[in-house]
């Protein structure tokens, strides 16, 4: 008998969604704000997921499948594997992957990265509260 693989989303508040701008499945976003900051190997792994992956951004190919198909050593997959994962472009529990819809750009900021609505809700709190000086 053989065993079916149960899909389930490994991040259901990241399901990855189309861009609003353009028509590929894959955002522009990738391109500018991740792609420079990763390897080759991740780049294409990347897109190999993006091409297999159903509509909610799963799929569940080994990594000796994935090597023979991208002609890659299977140590390479799992390090660019890790890398996409460390970048928080997919989430990976063996044997599923999930492409993650990309976060929100963050801003630089004296040395740490702060989201644009974190930045917008702490200025509200700033505002909120009395200053130091005891006036309220």
């Amino acid at each position: 008998m053989t065993s079916r693989i149960q899909k389930k989303l490994l991040l259901p508040d990241r399901v990855r969604r189309p861009p609003e701008e353009g028509f590929s499945w894959v955002d522009r976003r990738f391109l500018q704000d991740y792609a420079p900051r990763l390897s080759r190997d991740a780049i294409l792994l990347y897109f190999f997921f993006t091409a297999v992956s159903d509509q909610q951004g799963l799929s569940f190919f080994g990594d000796s499948t994935i090597a023979v198909r991208l002609r890659l050593h299977e140590k390479t997959v799992c390090e660019a594997r890790t890398e996409l994962v460390s970048h928080d472009l997919i989430a990976w529990h063996r044997p599923l992957v999930q492409v993650l819809s990309l976060q929100q750009p963050k801003l630089q900021r004296r040395g740490s990265l702060q989201s644009l609505g974190d930045l917008f809700r702490s200025a509200g709190n700033k505002a909120d509260r009395p200053s130091k000086g005891g006036e309220s």
